[in-house]
């Protein structure tokens, strides 16, 4: 038997709390039977492409059904092992490929967005090289989109580089934006400007605290600076706020430390 959390957070925030299908070692369904009586959404997460990890379509009406039982939301973390600018065209392929297989199998769940990667893959940073990703990013989206997948569905979270790269693609194409703190500070950018640039498009925000070398801490790791950042931030904010954490510990050390924070 797992440990439960031990009180409920459905509709403590103006915002919708979740956090990830990997709190606990074991399969997405067992996940969502643990968290869902606490939380309002869970993250599902699709990190890997291979067929292998996808649920069953009978496990998508599972999970549909739990959302049902829970008064549950779902969003959907898409592989972090493909890549739509990827100098490689069989590389783009796979990764349309596996966009809209996952996105047409979780349909189903109604997810609030589904959150996607843009990693940066050249070998320098001179502009042409950028542009060249750009470019391609561009073209892949071209047929993401042509292929029926609605772009508001998607949204773009901020990686290693500066998320201005990617700007006018976000907004030429209506995607959506997943804020990732950690990202942000481990990078060591403006979270703030990051917010105030983005937060009209910004349906997701990933919260944990990460520190050089380690990411996906618990919240309590946090420095009072940026703590003292991130709270007002999060007290103006409508979206969800995906406490992406991968485990009971630490989800339990960000739920205390998050509402001493909001209540202090």
């Amino acid at each position: 038997m797992y440990p439960a959390l031990p009180k409920s957070y459905k509709r403590a925030y103006p915002f919708k709390l979740g956090t990830t299908s990997f709190i606990y070692p074991d399969h997405i369904t067992p996940n969502i039977k643990m968290l869902g009586p606490y939380l309002d959404e869970i993250e599902l997460l699709f990190f890997e492409s291979q067929p292998a990890g996808m649920p069953s379509r009978q496990e998508i009406k599972q999970i549909r059904q739990l959302a049902k039982d829970f008064d549950l939301t779902y969003n959907i973390h898409l592989p972090l092992d493909i890549s739509l600018g990827a100098p490689d065209p069989s590389k783009r392929l796979t990764a349309l490929k596996t966009i809209k297989q996952i996105i047409d199998l979780t349909i189903p769940l109604a997810p609030s967005t589904c959150t996607l990667h843009l990693p940066y893959d050249e070998a320098g940073f001179e502009s042409e090289q950028i542009k060249r990703w750009q470019e391609l990013i561009r073209q892949s989206l071209e047929q993401l989109i042509a292929a029926g997948i609605e772009a508001e569905s998607i949204s773009i979270e901020n990686l290693d580089y500066p998320l201005e790269w990617v700007e006018k693609i976000i907004s030429d194409f209506n995607l959506a934006v997943c804020i990732d703190l950690g990202h942000l500070i481990v990078n060591q950018f403006d979270i703030q400007a990051a917010f105030n640039r983005y937060y009209q498009r910004t349906v997701i925000i990933h919260l944990y605290c990460a520190e050089s070398r380690h990411d996906h801490l618990s919240l309590d790791k946090l420095s009072p600076v940026n703590t003292d950042i991130i709270m007002p931030i999060l007290k103006q904010f409508k979206g969800v706020v995906s406490l992406e954490v991968f485990s009971y510990d630490r989800l339990v050390s960000s739920l205390n430390f998050l509402e001493k924070c909001w209540f202090s």
